[in-house]
């Protein structure tokens, strides 16, 4: 086993061991499953994060985790936001492969995958790796960087909105990664909700969590819609931007594809190639971000309903991701670190946990349903890198030691609730144990310094 010695001691060695046995019972051959219950499949952005927990233990697991994600890569660029795995049967997961029907759709993978896409962090993962991978970097930037220079172009070339600086788009609240966050609530509630739908699908989801912890029946009957309409429509992009019931331009998404366009100038240098492209790619992104997402009244990018141009000015964590971006304007960045401490979020709060994935002080706020309101560990974790590359290290290192606080009292739990710390959604989740490996190589490499 090839472990880094930062990891092999000090007061986080028994946490350690509980993360890494989490990853290993976790594993399934070729990639890691988020839960052994809920998630029995490969999901994208999950990948990402396991593969930033496996660089320090199992660094060459972690280059087949994300190789593995890219073999369900389609010929136009888009990863799939699930592989799945054709040992388990399809009624354990819904929706499974026979709802999406991948294997009918040209351009796709000879694995069955759903056909939507999640938040592009492959790049900065791979980039991570390939730090550490030694003799074997040359090899695994080669072979990575194409398919992630196709995944980028799959979103520059098919899910820009034109006239909305051309960040991409959203066809499903599922593709944002915060499900049922509530600033998908004004577009997704102009969906009809059909709960006839579950005369023919049942959710898997309330077998392994309460339903109190979940989305609602209405909205999950929406997800289904949407997706079958983007589905029955062969998931022609043209077809989703010019009729699709829901099209958002989301700022954490844009915000990931900015920063992974600045991995992929990293991994440039290992491949040969000008990294220049990359660099300016990302400054597009992100100035469009702050033409057509920043409100400076509230201090926080907001959402925008691609279809209406109307903003969408709830509160949200995917709203401060965008910090995690070098290049913003310096007021820019002051604002969020001013939303981040302020009263929706109370980041720097001994009494708060993490930050808090919707504003504390909306009466929407609920500190147990999926995506409105807990701590999730990578969504805090996006934000620590963004504060370090600020040089907001104080609050970096709280929120660094609230991952620590809350794994250890509550487990490796999916979410926390911000206030009391209590764990919720599955257990042994595999990005939480992953970015708590990740955030004690950090500590442990301050201290070192």
């Amino acid at each position: 086993m090839d472990m880094s010695p930062e990891l092999t001691s000090g007061d986080g060695d028994q946490l350690l061991r509980k993360a890494m046995t989490v990853l290993l019972t976790n594993w399934r051959g070729n990639s890691t499953v988020p839960s052994r219950g809920l998630y029995p499949h490969q999901w994208s952005w999950d990948s990402a994060f396991i593969a930033l927990g496996l660089q320090h233990c199992f660094p060459r697991r972690a280059a087949i985790e994300l190789l593995s994600l890219c073999g369900g890569q389609w010929l136009d660029g888009r990863i799939p936001h699930i592989v799945f795995n054709p040992a388990v049967s399809d009624e354990a997961y819904f929706p499974g492969p026979s709802f999406w029907r991948s294997a009918a759709q040209d351009g796709s993978p000879p694995v069955a995958t759903s056909g939507i896409v999640q938040p592009p962090v492959h790049a900065h993962a791979a980039a991570a790796l390939t730090r550490r991978l030694g003799v074997r970097a040359q090899s695994f930037a080669e072979r990575i960087y194409p398919r992630l220079v196709a995944q980028s172009g799959y979103l520059r070339q098919r899910r820009t909105v034109l006239d909305r600086g051309n960040l991409a788009a959203v066809v499903h609240p599922w593709e944002t990664g915060l499900d049922n966050s509530p600033a998908w609530d004004a577009p997704l509630h102009a969906v009809p909700a059909d709960l006839g739908l579950f005369n023919t699908y049942t959710r898997q989801d309330l077998a392994h969590a309460g339903a109190g912890e979940r989305p609602t029946d209405e909205d999950y009957a929406r997800y289904i819609r949407l997706a079958l309409a983007y589905r029955d429509h062969h998931y022609d992009d043209d077809w989703v931007r010019a009729e699709g019931e829901f099209l958002v331009l989301d700022p954490a998404f844009n915000a990931l594809w900015a920063w992974s366009e600045l991995a992929l100038a990293d991994l440039a240098g290992h491949v040969g190639t000008d990294p220049t492209p990359h660099r300016t790619e990302a400054r597009r992104i992100t100035d469009a971000m702050v033409e057509e997402l920043w409100s400076e009244q509230h201090s926080i990018f907001h959402a925008r309903d691609a279809r209406t141009g109307q903003a969408l000015d709830e509160r949200t964590v995917a709203g401060l991701l965008p910090l995690i971006l070098p290049d913003l304007p310096d007021s820019v960045v002051s604002g969020l670190i001013s939303t981040l401490t302020g009263e929706a979020f109370r980041a720097q709060d001994e009494t708060i946990h993490g930050v808090p994935s919707f504003d504390l002080t909306d009466p929407r706020y609920d500190a147990q349903r999926y995506w409105r309101g807990p701590t999730w560990l990578n969504t805090t974790w996006l934000l620590i890198n963004g504060l370090q590359a600020h040089g907001h290290h104080e609050l970096a290192r709280k929120l660094t030691d609230d991952i620590g606080r809350l794994t250890e009292r509550a487990g490796l739990r999916e979410y926390f609730n911000p206030t009391t710390g209590s764990g919720h959604g599955t257990d042994d989740f595999s990005w939480s144990a992953a970015l708590l490996i990740d955030s004690i190589a950090s500590l442990a490499s301050h201290r070192r310094e």
